[in-house]
């Protein structure tokens, strides 16, 4: 009988002192995991504010950079077209005195305008393309003919028909040419 005693007690111990036990740890682990589930949610929540806030940021860093490339585009052409006004002013001028000019009055008038048109298009970059005698480039000539009788060797420009230009290493309109065959 005392065996049965000491079971039934040491039973009600294996069985009713873990019960016990496991019943807070249980509670304890549960309100952990929520405590732990409620701070991820905080984190998400705050992480998903913060992307939004960066992602606005960038919105308004790319318009902001677009605007900024706009206005100087804006001042460039503006610089630019200062420039040519300057040469038009003095077309005018020309165009109102042209009945008192003599021809090679208006000769001297052409050719100065010539020159300042050119000097704005070198203080911009603006070179134009070496032609005639130099070898035929097709990254820089356009050729539209081929000369047969010619005393150059085949493969050289002998005429410019229209003139070509550079912007820096870049060519921005190719020289029209014509090429000698070598052939006479």
């Amino acid at each position: 009988m005392e065996e049965s005693k000491e079971m039934s007690t040491e039973q009600q111990a294996a069985n009713g002192a873990p019960e016990q036990q496991e019943q807070p740890n249980l509670e304890t682990r549960v309100a952990e995991l929520e405590a732990q589930l409620k701070q991820a949610r905080q984190e998400a929540a705050e992480n998903w504010n913060k992307y939004l806030r960066e992602r606005a940021e960038m919105e308004n860093f790319r318009k902001r950079q677009e605007r900024l490339s706009g206005d100087r585009i804006l001042q460039q052409k503006k610089a630019i077209l200062s420039k040519l006004l300057e040469v038009m002013d003095n077309v005018d001028r020309a165009l109102i005195y042209q009945d008192t000019l003599e021809k090679a009055e208006l000769q001297q008038v052409l050719r100065m305008f010539q020159w300042q048109m050119n000097e704005v298009l070198r203080n911009e970059g603006l070179t134009p393309v070496s032609t005639v005698g130099e070898a035929f480039n097709p990254y820089l000539h356009e050729a539209i003919e081929a000369v047969e009788d010619s005393d150059q060797p085949e493969g050289t420009i002998v005429e410019e028909v229209r003139k070509g230009y550079a912007l820096g290493n870049e060519t921005l309109r190719p020289a029209r040419v014509k090429v000698s065959t070598g052939t006479k």
